[in-house]
């Protein structure tokens, strides 16, 4: 991984982390807080590399809509959904139900 990427992930990983419990973000809201709008895309590259890092709550990373893209990359079938509802965060077809009672928007990192 380039050294670029390596520091992107980093920063990524800076904003996962303060995601409160019972709340989640998405992608694209991370990318924004770190001044890379069009850089949803790399945000999911960095959850999904961050399975070994065990600080890291990428169950609470989601797409735009409150879908649960990202669940195949968690070990179990349904491992991102449980981790969720364990926090009071209602699942319904791999969807947020009242997403935007849930979402929480980083602040702007740079």
């Amino acid at each position: 991984m380039a050294a670029d990427n390596a520091n992107f992930f980093e920063r990524v990983y800076e904003v996962a982390r303060q995601i409160p419990y019972g709340k989640v973000t998405s992608y694209g809201a991370i990318a924004k807080a770190l001044g890379a709008a069009r850089s949803a895309r790399m945000v999911g590259w960095a959850m999904n590399a961050s399975h070994l890092k065990e600080d890291i709550p990428a169950h609470r990373v989601v797409n735009r809509i409150g879908m649960l893209t990202g669940k195949h990359h968690f070990d179990g079938t349904n491992l991102m959904q449980q981790l969720l509802e364990s926090e009071g965060v209602k699942v319904k077809n791999n969807q947020i139900v009242d997403f935007d009672k849930h979402f929480w928007q980083p602040e702007v990192q740079f």
